[in-house]
């Protein structure tokens, strides 16, 4: 009976384990990228594109599980659409503390309510390197896990 208890210990650690290291993989997965320059016709300059690796090609709609924040704006209370980092508000991208590779756009399937903790979502993964007016991660049919 104890090896019983003490196998299904270790399982469970094991499985645990696993889970926290997809949380915190997918982030450093994102950043591996690199970019291209690339003349916009209707803007007329030259802009950076990213070029996914392989390995980000690998995520690309498969549902992910990622810890980050909600960085806030005006008016937000509950929303379905909102801006993820992988940074708390003062150090993400849009405070110039972070690169693109670390926000994403989250499509929720319910209202995600406000929190400036560290929350954790699942969702397909959308990339993009089309639009220069999106972002260039997308977190498709997402739900709040915690």
């Amino acid at each position: 009976m104890n090896r019983v208890i003490i196998i299904c210990t270790i399982v469970l650690l094991a499985a645990t384990t696993s889970i926290q290291a997809q949380d915190t993989n997918v982030w450093s997965t994102l950043a591996k990228i690199t970019y291209k320059k690339q003349m916009d016709e209707v803007m007329g300059f030259k802009v950076d594109i990213p070029v996914f690796s392989d390995d980000v090609k690998a995520l690309e709609g498969k549902e992910v599980t990622i810890k980050g924040y909600i960085i806030p704006v005006e008016g937000y209370k509950s929303h379905n659409e909102f801006v993820f980092s992988a940074f708390p508000y003062n150090m993400c991208f849009f405070c110039g503390g972070a690169g693109p590779e670390t926000v994403m756009e989250v499509y929720a399937t319910d209202p995600v309510k406000y929190s400036a903790k560290q929350v954790v979502l699942k969702g397909k993964l959308e990339l993009n390197d089309k639009d220069i007016n999106r972002l260039m991660y997308a977190l498709k049919d997402a739900v709040l896990v915690k």
